[in-house]
């Protein structure tokens, strides 16, 4: 059983950029964790933060339930998310704690701050939970396949080289999901998220040989690779 782990900088960013890949591999009998560094609780032009928050805390947790994932939410705030070794080492021993086989994160080019940063935390917190002669509460643990998601955020430089084909169950169990999150509905700043990537998985998978598709890049640009699954097929 290969477990993924999608760590995001805000409850929602691989919610939509990871989420039908998590749908299909848990409808195949394998795992999948969420792990939010923040809330993403700035992102209502007329809720205030502390509200939001906990909206968005009820709508992870839902958004997770339905997909059938685990998910985890640090104490991060929005937008202010540091790039610092105490978040590096929080993530890592996350890492240690769940031991995915994969991770899911962001590119490193993004117009967000807290994309760029989780990219780079995430790539140390790996590194760090790998390394045997780091020792912490629990047991090394290296998770074998890194691979950064399709996000208009984080447009800059990216090129996707694994594309991932959803069946139509997967495709369509993680739209109804995503209702789950206002932002996605169009209700914060009225883009129309859900029918964005409903769209750009048309668009990643058509080129692939796929009805739908979510696609990834790999952190040394290897070979395009057309799958189903990440990890032991």
């Amino acid at each position: 059983m290969t477990h993924l782990l999608a760590i995001g900088a805000h409850a929602g960013d691989m919610d939509l950029t990871t989420g039908g890949v998590l749908v299909q591999h848990i409808q195949a009998g394998h795992q999948a964790t969420l792990l939010h560094l923040t809330l993403g609780e700035r992102g209502h032009p007329t809720v205030p933060p502390g509200e939001y928050a906990r909206q968005k805390r009820e709508e992870a947790e839902l958004f997770a339930e339905r997909i059938g994932a685990g998910v985890r939410v640090l104490d991060y705030e929005d937008g202010l998310l540091p790039e610092d070794e105490d978040v590096k080492l929080r993530v890592a021993d996350l890492i240690r704690e769940l031991r995915p086989d994969v991770l899911l994160t962001h590119w490193s080019a993004s117009i967000h701050k807290d994309h760029a940063h989780t990219h780079r935390i995430v790539e140390d917190a790996r590194f760090y939970a790998g390394l045997r002669t780091l020792t912490r509460e629990r047991p090394a643990h290296w998770a074998s396949e890194l691979y950064y998601a399709d996000n208009w955020e984080d447009a800059e430089g990216y090129r996707p080289d694994v594309f991932m084909g959803l069946t139509d169950e997967a495709h369509e169990a993680w739209s109804q999901a995503m209702s789950v999150y206002a932002f996605a509905r169009g209700e914060t700043y009225g883009f129309p998220y859900v029918d964005y990537y409903r769209a750009l998985a048309v668009v990643r998978g058509a080129p692939a040989g796929f009805r739908h598709a979510q696609a990834f890049a790999t952190p040394k640009g290897a070979l395009d690779r057309r799958a189903r699954f990440f990890g032991k097929e």
